[in-house]
């Protein structure tokens, strides 16, 4: 075997072997991605389960029925009588 000829085979021995090393990282790399990827669609699904209840939570609070009750019992805010409302007039305008 000529000289030429063998670092030929030695070439593709090694262009060969880089190859497979190259296979199995890429395997491993695609793995680990998929791992990532599960993840973050578990955290995806968990975020969407606490948005809905947020949501729910949100609508139950503003009810027009409770939005009323605690203005009344914390606040002490309640609707006003006749006698409490005032009537007040523009400056300056003309009245007909």
């Amino acid at each position: 075997m000529t000289r030429g000829k063998v670092a030929l085979l030695i070439g593709l021995l090694f262009a060969v072997t880089l190859s497979g090393v190259l296979v199995v990282y890429t395997k491993y790399q695609a793995r680990v991605h998929f791992s990532q990827l599960q993840d973050l669609r578990a955290q995806r699904d968990a975020l969407d389960v606490e948005w809905n209840r947020l949501r729910l939570e949100e609508a139950a609070l503003s009810t027009h029925v409770r939005v009323e009750r605690e203005a009344r019992e914390v606040l002490g805010m309640y609707t006003p009588g006749f006698d409490d409302i005032l009537m007040i007039e523009e400056v300056g305008r003309v009245h007909p």
